[in-house]
């Protein structure tokens, strides 16, 4: 009997190997789990939508693997939740709007097209905050509804890539995908005790992403382990040529992100960023503490931490925003390209749609002030002096990482604890995720303990660009020294076994 509960990629593909457990019965184990957890039960209303060919792609793959004797992909038969803002030529794709509901795009996403090509499993797609307009209170969306957190549900699974976050937590798939632009797969992550990596933007495309500001986005890969994101980083990074951002990735790529195995203390210089814990109204004082064992932790398992860092004037950075002229070039953009059969060909037909097709009523302020912008980007002066405050935010942290000769920070996500569904007060306050959408460079998030009622907790780990192999390397380390991460309780069933 093959338990799927926790199983990592490696796992499985041994078990494949050696003829302890089918790819058809790992994927109906998911499947059962989705189907007993998801809008049942807790009901956490994480997945949008499983995928029907799942079972008969797993069929497939067991069959191929019978009569070569070898595994198709380094991803063979590992079943992945992808969020449902990511094209995929199979199932809809609605970036959580109701009118988009029945949308199937004629081509898969470059990351999806390269899960496939590696054997991967496209399971099912994860609910989100409608257009990926969400951070750290629940998924507000008309379509899927609220997705709750599977430590305790009456609290926030965090947004955007909230659906994809709970599926892991929960043990409904074995690795995910989800996408970040201010913080949309570090804030769930965090609260949902999983690993998320936002990756120098360019790492890894976007096309047949659904874009929210195309300077910032970038998909990422989730996971319950720091060595199950790096495998899936291994497939999803790469150069495409119909996303200029990444022309020079292939050139920053290393072997594998895969970490070495062991627990060993890796020789590397990382800095405190205790500077953010005052970035917000007040840190709570239960996640200051939490920050202050992980930074005792790191301290066993890298070989200098300073304690001291800084750098000069944050406090008096601006947040750079995300604009609405930017959205609207980017929407307009994306609409366009969707092709003819797509529901909206602009912003304002979105702005447009009558109740229970159109979105969010949270949302509707944010999409008319999208809709009634005239200007371009360029010419747009919140978004002009946003793109100088970002370029400030690299030159300073450069400068003082250069200066203190460290090669990564640490901070936590949030300053506070996830927040009760609906609190919309509260979940505007405390986010840290804007020093990493600012810089545009690579952030790994690990767990690092439990507050309040069992609501987890995440820290940051930040680098200069296409640095994410030494990240994965540090927060393995972390990870290996700690072992936060633990399933969320009451989700055990039967049904877990193959």
């Amino acid at each position: 009997m093959f338990d799927v509960i926790e199983c990592t990629i490696a796992q499985l593909l041994a078990a494949y190997l050696d003829g302890a457990a089918t790819a058809r019965d790992v994927t109906q184990a998911y499947l059962d789990r989705i189907d007993r957890f998801d809008r049942r039960g807790p009901y956490l209303n994480a997945i949008i939508r499983v995928n029907s060919h799942a079972l008969g792609v797993a069929e497939e793959l067991d069959s191929a693997l019978r009569s070569s004797g070898r595994l198709s992909g380094p991803l063979h038969g590992i079943p992945v939740i992808v969020k449902d803002n990511l094209d995929t030529a199979d199932i809809p794709t609605t970036s959580g709007v109701a009118c988009f509901k029945d949308f199937v795009p004629d081509r898969d996403a470059f990351i999806v097209g390269r899960l496939r090509s590696a054997g991967a499993i496209v399971l099912a797609k994860a609910s989100l905050s409608e257009l990926s307009m969400g951070l750290a209170d629940s998924i507000n969306s008309v379509l899927p509804g609220f997705t709750r957190n599977p430590y305790n549900t009456a609290y926030a699974s965090g947004g955007s890539s909230g659906g994809t976050a709970v599926a892991l937590a929960a043990n409904f798939g074995t690795v995910g995908l989800g996408t970040d632009t201010g913080g949309s797969v570090r804030a769930p992550a965090s609260i949902n005790n999983l690993v998320g990596v936002r990756p120098t933007v360019g790492l890894v495309s976007r096309t047949g992403m659904a874009p929210l500001d195309s300077q910032r986005d970038t998909p990422g890969p989730m996971a319950r382990t720091v060595e199950d994101a790096a495998r899936l980083l291994d497939v999803i990074a790469g150069a495409d040529p119909h996303d200029p951002r990444t022309a020079t990735a292939a050139s920053h790529i290393p072997a594998t992100y895969v970490p070495l195995p062991g627990s060993a203390r890796v020789a590397a210089r990382v800095g405190v960023l205790r500077q953010a814990l005052a970035l917000s109204a007040g840190a709570d004082p239960r996640v200051v503490a939490l920050f202050d064992a992980a930074v005792a932790d790191l301290g066993r398992v890298v070989t200098h931490v300073d304690a001291g860092f800084q750098v000069p004037g944050l406090e008096r950075f601006p947040i750079p925003p995300q604009t609405a002229a930017r959205t609207r070039a980017d929407w307009d953009r994306f609409f366009a390209s969707a092709g003819p059969r797509f529901p909206l060909q602009s912003v304002a037909q979105l702005r447009d749609l009558p109740p229970g097709k159109g979105v969010h009523p949270l949302h509707r302020p944010r999409i008319a002030e999208i809709a009634a912008v005239s200007v371009s980007p360029e010419d747009d002066p919140e978004t002009v002096q946003g793109r100088q405050d970002e370029q400030m935010y690299r030159e300073a942290f450069t400068q003082a990482m250069d200066r203190a000769q460290v090669e990564a920070l640490v901070f936590p996500v949030w300053t506070y604890p996830p927040v009760i569904n609906g609190d919309r007060g509260q979940s505007l306050q405390g986010p840290l995720t804007h020093i990493g959408s600012a810089t545009q460079w690579p952030v790994v998030v690990v767990p690092i303990g439990f507050a309040g009622e069992q609501l987890p907790i995440g820290m940051q780990i930040l680098g200069k660009p296409w640095t994410e192999a030494r990240l994965i390397q540090i927060a393995h380390a972390f990870e290996q020294a700690t072992h936060h991460r633990r399933p969320p309780g009451g989700l055990s069933s039967d049904e877990r076994k193959t």
